[in-house]
This record gives C-alpha cells, structure tokens and sequence, in this order.
C-alpha cells in the first residue's frame, strides 16, 4: 500500500550549497505556482545545508495540497534524512492511504466519463475529456499518462486557438519530464498556427521562455540568451507553471554575458526596451553586465561569484553555473589584455583572484593558450604574459604573394583556353537548324584521335604531331 514505508532515497547527490544564498524563500516561491514550486522546493531541500529543511517542510505541505503521493514522499525522503526529529518528517499514513484513494476513484470516473463521450461521438466532448483526464494525472505526478491524454486532444481540434492549449499543455508537462526534445517540437507547432494578433501576443513570453529553456538544457547559450532576450515585456504571471520574470533576466543576462561580445551585449541587452523591464527585477544582474560592457571586469565577476549560491540551486541553471562562469571569465580575461602588449601575472592575479585554491592564474592562462582563447605567451621566468608579436609588414606581403598566385593560376587557366580556342579544338553544343532539327557539329572520335564529322576533322589530324602550343 502507498505510504507505507519511505525508502531510503533522501540521500544528496552533487554538491551541497553550505553557504547562506542571497534569496528568501518565500519571496523567491511566490514567483511560481503549480507543480514547479514543489519541483523547485525539493531541489532546494536536496542541496542547500540552510534552506534544506525549511524547503523540505514547505514541499511536503504544498504536496498534500495538491495531493500529489509521489512528490509528497520524495520531499518526506529528503527531510527524513536531513531533519528526522521535524514533526513534519513523520508519515502521514492515513492521509496516504486517503489520496491513493480519492486518486483512484477518480482517474477511473474521468477514464469512463470519457469512453463514454468516445461512444457517443462528440469531438468536443472527447476532446474536454482528454484535458481533463490530462490535467489530473498531470496533478497527481502520473506524467506519462497525462502526456498521453494531452497528445490524443490533437485528434479532436477544430480551432487553431485548441492547437496553442495543447502544445502549452505538453510543453509544461515536457519540461517536468526533461522531455526538451518533444518541447522543440511543440515550440514550432505554435509558431505554425495563423491566429489573432492577440494571442500572438499572448502566448509570445511563454514561447520565448520555453525555447530558452530547451537551448539552455542543451548548452547552447548564445541560442538561449537571444531566446531569453526577445521575450516581450509584460510576462507577468502568464509564465509561473515553467518560469518566473525573474529567471527570464537572470538566465538571459548570464547567458549573454557568456557568449556574445561587449557591442553584441550593449545592443541586444542593455538597449533593448523589452529586456530591460526584466533587468529592473534583477538589478544586481543589470550592474554586472553594464561593469563588464564598460571593462569593469572584476567588479563584474566579484558580483556574479556573490551570487553563485543562488543559481546553484536554481533548478535549470545549476549544472551550467561552473560553465557559464567559467566562460564569462575568461572573456573578460581576453578583453583585459587586449589593450597590452605585456602584463604582469601578479597583476593579473590581483584582478582576476579565483575563489578556488587549487587554482592559479598560470594554470588558467596556460589552459586558455592551449584551447586558443587567448593569444599570448607566458613569460615563467620574469612572470609575464606577453601578447604574440605581429608583424602587419610581414602579412602585408604574405597577401600580396597569395594575390599574385591566384592572379598567376586565373592567366594560366585563360591562355590555356585561348590555345584550345585558336586550335579548333574547343568543344561546341548543339546548334538549330532552318527545319528545326538538332545537329551536332562534331563529334570526338577515340580511335582516331579527334573529331569526325566535323569541318575541322583534317585540322585535328594535323594538329596531332605539332608540339603543343601551351
């Protein structure tokens, strides 16, 4: 029977966040409704030493609520194994035994509810059945079910409005599931509807987040960071089931501070009127990218590594986060050095201070060299980093040689032509005739070493034992 026992799968995997975040936990939940807040509590309970129990309470609440059996046993995992002596670590047996249930009794009414509407044939009526039966499985965590039910809607749309509720609906539950490859698919099936300007409008931050979502999972940050980036203004709550204004500037300004160039970031961030409305909610990120498009590169990344915590617990950013940084910084590296045709390593080391002990900044530079991110050259003895010198005389001429081979090869290529021109051997097409037959002037015989049939047939012969022309 359900609920009966609790295996032991509250242990943590990766790493646990033993800091302090900047973020408060109510102010940061409020952002979101539906299941992502259980998601989101679980996520924080399992890495963070600080919020862990606190999240772990609220999810195991929040879980009863919606009476989702299994989220409410994994988040009881979790706070068994951090905080066995909280009221709320105790099973609640009997409100297990309820759900399972009242779950039962009804995926089983809504299951006959809809043969029935099957039997009597009304599209509408099977297709409000499908999302029914879709949204309480969806409910009840049952997502491969409620995956199925949304999909089945698809053989009962007579409106290009139903198209956009069911590719929303599999999206949300595609994004539970880590199903981005079946989002991608929804995502273009929206994009193809003709409908209102209204619901363009409407459904236009939803899309944006959501391939933002599926381009960040698969690593692709310059995608995810134009996706976060042309999300319209005006998101409001329309988003909270996957994604919160917050996380659109949080995950838009990261990613675009590690993949695109400072004009890129000034015209595509900072100038766009739409993203700025997102960068008010989150002022921290605003500053750091404004500090990085004006060469304030350590105050740039002293204010992200400040706030390194925070997205180590953020459901969709924590596994990019060592990434994502790593990236960022060694573009402001570069940058740094651009500028100089030397720079000392202690200087260097000042500025750009990593917060890992094991790592030093030769290390690092040395790695950057290796991979091509950075032209220079370590000077161990009197600890300098030093740019390759560039002769602009030397590629000066270096062009001009190349220009005169291809200059050289183009004449070549047009004397040779001329010759075979000038010895009639240049081989023609078809030509129309007065009764509108084809004939072909001449045709190359193998045996005889030319062209037979043609006017030029005795010239060929004789050319044959001219030396070459060319």
């Amino acid at each position: 029977m359900a609920g009966e026992s609790v295996s032991n799968t509250g242990k943590r995997k990766g790493s646990t966040v033993n800091e302090p975040p900047k973020l408060d936990l109510e102010c940061y939940i409020h952002n979101y409704s539906g299941r992502t807040r259980i998601q989101r509590l679980i996520h924080i309970g399992k890495y963070s030493a600080y919020l862990g129990v606190d999240a772990l309470k609220l999810a195991t609440k929040e879980a009863k609520e919606t009476r989702d059996l299994k989220r409410y046993l994994k988040a009881l995992n979790y706070l068994r194994h951090i905080a066995p002596n909280e009221p709320e670590a105790k099973n609640d047996q009997v409100w297990c035994e309820q759900s399972e249930r009242e779950n039962q009794a009804k995926s089983a009414h809504l299951e006959a509810q809809l043969k029935s509407y099957k039997n009597n044939l009304i599209k509408e009526s099977v297709r409000m059945g499908n999302e029914d039966l879709g949204n309480h499985y969806q409910s009840i965590g049952e997502l491969g079910k409620s995956y199925e039910a949304f999909s089945r809607m698809r053989q009962d749309i007579s409106q290009a409005k139903q198209v956009i509720d069911i590719s929303r609906h599999l999206i949300e539950v595609g994004i539970e599931q880590s199903n981005f490859n079946g989002i991608h698919s929804n995502i273009q099936k929206i994009r193809g509807i003709q409908g209102s300007a209204e619901d363009e409008k409407a459904i236009q931050p939803f899309i944006s987040a959501a391939e933002g979502l599926v381009r960040l999972n698969g690593s692709e940050y310059k995608m995810a960071a134009r996706a976060f980036l042309n999300t319209d203004a005006g998101m409001g709550t329309s988003c909270s089931t996957i994604i919160s204004p917050n996380d659109i500037a949080t995950y838009g300004g990261i990613c675009a501070l590690a993949s695109m160039d400072r004009n890129e970031i000034q015209t595509r961030v900072l100038e766009n009127s739409s993203f700025r409305a997102y960068l008010e909610l989150e002022p921290h990120i605003r500053k750091a990218i404004t500090f990085f498009v004006n060469s304030r590169y350590s105050a740039c990344l002293s204010i992200l590594e400040s706030y390194r915590n925070d997205y180590l617990l953020d459901i969709h950013l924590q596994k990019h986060v060592d990434t994502l940084y790593s990236q960022i910084r060694a573009k402001s590296i570069v940058q740094y050095f651009i500028p100089f045709s030397c720079v000392t390593l202690d200087s260097l080391n000042d500025a750009f201070a990593s917060s890992d002990p094991n790592s030093t900044i030769e290390k690092e530079l040395a790695g950057m060299i290796e991979r091509k991110e950075l032209d220079g050259r370590i000077d161990t003895q009197n600890r300098l980093l030093t740019s390759v010198f560039q002769v602009p005389r030397e590629a000066l001429q270096n062009n001009a040689l190349d220009t005169a081979k291809k200059y050289e090869r183009e004449a070549r290529l047009r004397i040779q032509h001329m010759n075979i021109v000038g010895a009639e051997l240049e081989v023609k097409g078809a030509k129309k005739q007065q009764g509108g037959h084809g004939s072909i002037v001449g045709s190359f015989d193998a045996d005889d070493g030319g062209y037979g049939g043609g006017p030029w047939n005795e010239s060929a012969r004789q050319l044959r034992s001219r030396p070459t022309p060319w």
